[in-house]
């Protein structure tokens, strides 16, 4: 992956009031961190990073903290180091019939950051937007890699109540080339997509609407959402995270890979065969993250699936 520092660019649009100071961002050697007073919240990759010279990566968030300060999230672990806290990538990449790359796994992958964008509301929120290109070493015209798909984020996140945090994510998928596929693992679990790589504690539980949901190897019904909590502090307090599927998502509801150890969880979608990106129409995903200590109930989370402000 490339480092493309000289096509980056930062914009501050200040449009809050002082009494809604709480979030602020700060420039860091690695991205873009985002704090609430002396705490940190999670922070934006936008520096390329790898691991002893491999899975090269940018565009995801690490650390993704807790409310008390935990850092709940695992960057390039050493069982899969291709993963990397909250990230949304894809196994199979077709342009014009062929794979072209594997975006997940971050083979024969890059990732060019164009611009990004912070943002304070007068409701005490922020918003960072970003836009990249997607290019791989297999897909040059005349010898020179050329960006086949334009991306652009929007991650909103909510102040904390000291017992809970939303953080919004919303990524627009644009083909500028014909014949752009994405899919999942070429496999029975076909996973791809929205993902999360968290710290799991040793008691971590998994919940749904409908009660308890119990992983298996292949992809698991958890209608809108899915619960991983356990003892995720510091301290061994106990807490967790949401995941809120939004309704306007294709093949919505979708299905999830759950692991109790060692490995990520995701929202998959499309599944193991590939779907056709346009280049007239964007493809939008919309997920939710619930960052809460103490107890979550369905009761509560579906309060936030009904709010107006995720329709």
């Amino acid at each position: 992956m490339k480092n493309k520092k000289s096509l980056l660019l930062l914009f501050f649009v200040v449009v809050w009031g002082g009494a809604f100071a709480q979030l602020s961002m700060k420039k860091t050697n690695e991205g873009i961190l985002i704090t609430e007073g002396d705490k940190d919240v999670l922070l934006y990759h936008t520096a390329n990073n790898n691991s002893g010279g491999k899975c090269e990566r940018c565009n995801y968030f690490h650390p993704l903290y807790g409310i008390d300060g935990s850092v709940l999230t695992e960057d390039a672990p050493s069982d899969h180091p291709y993963h990397r806290g909250i990230f949304w990538a894809w196994h199979q990449v077709f342009v014009n019939g062929r794979q072209v790359a594997d975006q997940w796994a971050l083979q024969h992958f890059e990732q060019e950051i164009i611009e990004f964008e912070f943002m304070k509301q007068r409701n005490g929120n922020v918003i960072l937007k970003t836009e990249l290109d997607w290019l791989s070493d297999h897909w040059k015209i005349d010898g020179e890699e050329i960006p086949f798909i334009k991306e652009y984020g929007r991650m909103e996140i909510w102040p904390g109540n000291g017992k809970l945090r939303r953080i919004d994510f919303e990524i627009h998928l644009r083909a500028l080339e014909d014949g752009v596929k994405l899919g999942g693992s070429d496999d029975e679990k076909g996973y791809g997509g929205f993902s999360l790589r968290m710290k799991l504690p040793d008691d971590v539980s998994f919940s749904g609407p409908t009660g308890k949901v119990r992983p298996m190897d292949t992809a698991v019904v958890s209608p809108g959402y899915i619960n991983i909590s356990g003892s995720v502090s510091q301290r061994g307090k106990s807490g967790g995270i949401v995941i809120i599927d939004h309704p306007d998502n294709p093949g919505y509801p979708q299905s999830w890979i759950l692991r109790d150890k060692n490995s990520i969880q995701n929202a998959v979608w499309p599944g193991r065969e590939p779907v056709d990106i346009s280049v007239a129409e964007p493809l939008v995903l919309k997920y939710t993250l619930l960052v809460y200590s103490g107890k979550m109930n369905d009761k509560k989370i579906q309060r936030f699936i009904s709010d107006k402000s995720m329709n």
